[in-house]
């Protein structure tokens, strides 16, 4: 026997001790990231933890200095969040959310359209226009929109919100409409032109088929970015367009902070997007990873 002979069977026995050895690390790395993952996701979620714990607490034991863990839960607090009001806020914040949401949609996807499958010319420059709307300072801008709204008898005004909102979401809308209308195959339009479809028609029953998810995780952009708004609504609305959010301040007084009723206002609050989101999560994971993946 040659050491030829006995060489190859060395060689051949390592390689697969060499693959397992890769094998078992590459497992570890992945369990190891696994683990950071989930202590960072439990980071960031402790505190909203922490609000709904609360919101089950007496005043008394939510404003201690020292924690309590142990306790026994009442839904005092919620039953005062609701007898205090809380129901015309929301109806507000429903309206102008919803409404900004479908006025956002409208306007932004056929200039999305305009701007991917169909360009126009300085495309880039239309496109920065309508993302340097979003580089102005909100405070900066508060004045001559608080000067307009006074003139034009729009103060404390549902629908001076809803067209704030819409101005406010519709630059983003369009850059992510037109990101999700690029991925679309310009062969698919051919083909429609081909067999004589309208464009109108081409668009309905072609294209918006095709980004719905793109409109899903759209949508509900907007109505996270609306129904959180505070800045617009805390100096534009009094009593009658008041919204969610400006109801949270309320719990802020000359007498100190009720913690717990806070926390049951702000879980409440917080509960119609936690559900939108949650319903429609399918449609925004498959409209954010839209093209990402060729």
């Amino acid at each position: 026997m040659t050491s030829a002979d006995v060489a190859v069977p060395a060689a051949q026995t390592a390689e697969p001790a060499l693959y397992t050895g890769k094998r078992a690390k590459r497992r570890s790395n992945s369990l190891t990231w696994g683990i950071v993952g989930w202590v960072v996701g439990i980071i960031f979620f402790f505190p909203v933890l922490w609000m709904v714990l609360t919101s089950f607490k007496t005043e008394a034991e939510a404003y201690t200095n020292t924690p309590h863990i142990v306790f026994s839960p009442t839904l005092s607090q919620y039953k005062a969040v609701f007898s205090s009001g809380l129901w015309p806020y929301v109806a507000n914040s429903a309206f102008a959310t919803i409404v900004s949401t479908i006025l956002v949609l409208v306007l932004a996807t056929p200039c999305a359209f305009a701007l991917s499958l169909r360009p126009v010319k300085k495309t880039r420059d239309v496109l920065f226009f309508f993302i340097s709307t979003k580089m102005l300072p909100v405070v900066a801008a508060i004045i001559p929109i608080y000067i307009a709204a006074r003139d034009l008898h729009l103060l404390d005004n549902i629908f001076t919100l809803v067209i704030l909102y819409t101005a406010m979401n519709l630059p983003i809308a369009v850059w992510m409409m037109r990101s999700f209308f690029l991925e679309v195959p310009g062969e698919l339009l051919e083909a429609a032109e081909m067999d004589g479809a309208p464009l109108r028609r081409t668009v309905v029953e072609v294209i918006l088929p095709i980004v719905a998810p793109g409109l899903a995780a759209t949508a509900l952009i907007c109505c996270i970015f609306s129904w959180n708004e505070f800045f617009f609504a805390v100096n534009i609305t009094a009593t009658q367009a008041a919204t969610v959010p400006v109801f949270l301040v309320g719990f802020i007084s000359s007498e100190g902070l009720y913690f717990a009723q806070l926390a049951a206002a702000a879980t409440v609050a917080t509960l119609p997007v936690v559900l939108a989101g949650w319903i429609a999560q399918r449609q925004l994971v498959r409209g954010l990873s839209f093209g990402a993946i060729k």
